[in-house]
C-alpha cells in the first residue's frame, strides 16, 4: 500500500485525498441534520397527508371502477406508495447549510484552504444520501404498516429504496444551485416548488393507459412518470426491466443536468468570491 502510494503521478493518494475531503464535509453535514429537526419534519408529514388523503378518498372508488386488468385496480395503496416516497425525498438537501455558510462567510474561509472545490457539493450530497434514506425507510414502514408488500420480495424493496434516494440526490442539484447562485434562505426554500408541476402532471392517481388528451402527452415527457412506473413495477407487477430501467434512466438524465448547473455554479463562486 506505501508503494502504491507513491507511484506516477499519485493516482491512489489522490483518491484517498478526495475521499479524505468529502468525508470532512459530510461529517459536519450529516451532525446539521440532527440539530436541525425542522428541516425534516415536514418532510415526513407531507407523504404522509397525501398516502392517507388520496388512498381514503379514492381506493374504494378507483379499486372498483378501474377496468378489468389494470394495475391501479390490484391495490391502490400499492399504488400510491410510490408517489409517497417521491414527494419525502424530493427537495431534501443540505442547501440551507450551504446558504448559512455563505452568509457566515464559512464557505470563503473553507475556499483558502487546499480542499477540493468539488467536494464542498460532493459531502453535502452524503449528508442528503443519509436523509433520503432515513425518510425513504420511514415511508415504506408506513406502506407495510397499510398492508402494501412487494412482489419482487425484499430484493425489491431494496431496489425501490435505491431509486428512491438515487432521485433525492439527482434533484438536489437544484436547491445547491440556488443556494449558490442567490445566498437566499427563501429562495432555497421555495426551489421545491419547481417540483410541483412535474409531480401532479403525472400517472399519480391513475396509470396512463386510463389518461387522455394533453395530460397523457404532458406525462409522456415527464421523467417522474417513468420513475413511478418502475417502483410500481417492483410494488405488484414484478421484475420487468424495462420499466425499471426507464426509471433509473428518468434519474440518469435528471442528475446530468441538475449536477452540471450546480458544480457550474459552484465555479462561478469560487471564480467571483
Amino acid at each position: 500500500m506505501t508503494d502504491a502510494t507513491i507511484t506516477p503521478g499519485g493516482g491512489l493518494t489522490n483518491r484517498v485525498s478526495f475521499l479524505t475531503d468529502i468525508a470532512t464535509v459530510a461529517r459536519r453535514a450529516v451532525r446539521s441534520v440532527a440539530r436541525e429537526p425542522e428541516f425534516v419534519i415536514p418532510a415526513l408529514i407531507i407523504p404522509v397527508f397525501f398516502f392517507v388523503v388520496n388512498t381514503g378518498a379514492l381506493e374504494s372508488f378507483v379499486e372498483t371502477q378501474a377496468p378489468s386488468g389494470s394495475s391501479v385496480g390490484l391495490d391502490y395503496r400499492a399504488f400510491q406508495l410510490p408517489v409517497a416516497i417521491i414527494f419525502a425525498v424530493t427537495g431534501i438537501s443540505r442547501a440551507s447549510v450551504l446558504v448559512i455558510d455563505i452568509q457566515s462567510g464559512y464557505l470563503d474561509r473553507m475556499l483558502v484552504t487546499p480542499i477540493r472545490r468539488s467536494t464542498l457539493l460532493f459531502g453535502l450530497m452524503v449528508a442528503d444520501i443519509v436523509m433520503a434514506l432515513g425518510l425513504a425507510l420511514f415511508v415504506v414502514a408506513m406502506g407495510l404498516g397499510f398492508g402494501v408488500w412487494f412482489d419482487t420480495g425484499v430484493l425489491g424493496l431494496l431496489v425501490f429504496l435505491l431509486l428512491a434516494i438515487a432521485w433525492s440526490v439527482a434533484y438536489s442539484g437544484i436547491p445547491y444551485t440556488v443556494a449558490l447562485r442567490t445566498g437566499n434562505p427563501a429562495a432555497v426554500n421555495s426551489s421545491f416548488l419547481i417540483f410541483f408541476p412535474f409531480a401532479f402532471l403525472t400517472p399519480s392517481y391513475l396509470p396512463r393507459e386510463l389518461m387522455g388528451g394533453w395530460l397523457e402527452t404532458v406525462a409522456a415527457w415527464n421523467p417522474v412518470t417513468y420513475l413511478m412506473e418502475g417502483m410500481r413495477t417492483l410494488l405488484f407487477v414484478g421484475w420487468d426491466g424495462l420499466a425499471i430501467l426507464k426509471g433509473a434512466a428518468a434519474i440518469v438524465g435528471l442528475a446530468i443536468v441538475t449536477f452540471y448547473i450546480a458544480f457550474r455554479s459552484l465555479g462561478r463562486r469560487v471564480a467571483t468570491g
